[in-house]
């Protein structure tokens, strides 16, 4: 189950997470079109192609990590046994494409998340 790798912190404290560069959004003419993603083809200088994509790729990265939190606490909320429509883990399962124990494993991280009992 993925989860949120930290940055070290350069004085040995907890550790703290990169912000992640804010998306802009491609006009839809743009969008439709393969060859451009974020505007990335028109950047001619290397160094600055390279700080723009990473800055993407930490961006995507960090939405995709607060999307599977998000995963997580609906697994759990639909797996809490005080719903009289609670889903057993392999229905769970087999509605987000996952295997039996990793959605489990997910409830599991699920009720941390609601309970708080994972640092961020």
């Amino acid at each position: 189950m993925p989860e949120p790798q930290p940055a070290p912190d350069s004085d040995g404290g907890r550790p703290r997470f990169r912000r992640p560069a804010p998306l802009v959004f491609e006009p839809s003419a743009a969008a439709e079109d393969r060859e451009h993603f974020f505007d990335l083809e028109s950047i001619s200088d290397p160094k600055e192609l390279l700080t723009r994509s990473t800055e993407l790729a930490v961006a995507f990265q960090a939405a995709a990590d607060r999307a599977v939190e998000y995963q997580a606490m609906a697994a759990a909320q639909l797996a809490d046994p005080r719903r009289f429509d609670r889903l057993p883990d392999a229905a769970i399962a087999d509605r987000a494409a996952w295997t039996e124990d990793y959605a489990r494993r997910m409830v599991a991280f699920g009720r941390q998340l609601i309970e708080g009992r994972v640092e961020e």
